[in-house]
């Protein structure tokens, strides 16, 4: 059933790129984004994860750091080519690019919150009602500061683990029932 937009917006779930809706290609321990279109490869459940999310009336955007664009080991193009992938096969609202690194001190890197504000400002998004999934520590975090919910996708990756995320899951598929449950009580209140 799709949900109406109040007056304070529509809620969304904010999803993390590589590892939550794409395999990431895991080396050492540690996560990094496919290079290639050749190497995207969604994750199972994904699709059916996105479609109920999108059948309950959630937007649905992607946001993802991309320092490797501003390492230069990554094209622009390259991250455009499968961010569109994804947009047209999960049928994703959006797809936001934070392309810098750390020392470029941005606002859009997360943990820092800049792309989803600024995607809540552009697409009238109610942030004490949406959610943010990811598989790192930073996903969680930015989603803390924007005033969403977490779900953090636990991969076991060999580096620092979110703290206090409100769920934490092995996949997306997992986590939809509680999306979905905690999106209708936001709604009832």
């Amino acid at each position: 059933m799709a949900r109406a937009r109040s007056a304070r917006g529509v809620p969304a779930v904010f999803l993390d790129r590589d590892g939550v809706l794409n395999r990431a290609v895991v080396r050492d321990g540690k996560p990094y984004p496919p290079r290639t279109f050749e190497e995207l490869e969604i994750l199972p459940g994904v699709a059916e994860a996105c479609a109920r999310l999108r059948g309950a009336g959630l937007r649905l955007i992607a946001i993802t750091n991309q320092p490797e664009i501003a390492r230069g080991t990554l094209t622009r193009d390259a991250v455009d080519g499968i961010n569109r992938a994804l947009q047209r096969e999960l049928r994703l609202d959006d797809a936001r690019v934070c392309p810098h690194d750390d020392a470029d001190r941005c606002e859009c890197r997360k943990p820092a919150a800049g792309l989803i504000l600024d995607a809540a400002r552009d697409w009238g998004i109610a942030l004490g009602s949406s959610f943010v999934v990811g598989d790192r520590w930073r996903d969680v975090e930015s989603g803390r500061r924007a005033g969403c919910k977490t779900v953090f996708v636990d991969h076991g990756y060999s580096e620092r683990r979110p703290e206090s995320p409100d769920l934490v899951v092995t996949n997306l598929l997992d986590a939809v029932s509680w999306i979905l449950g905690n999106a209708l009580e936001d709604e009832g209140t």
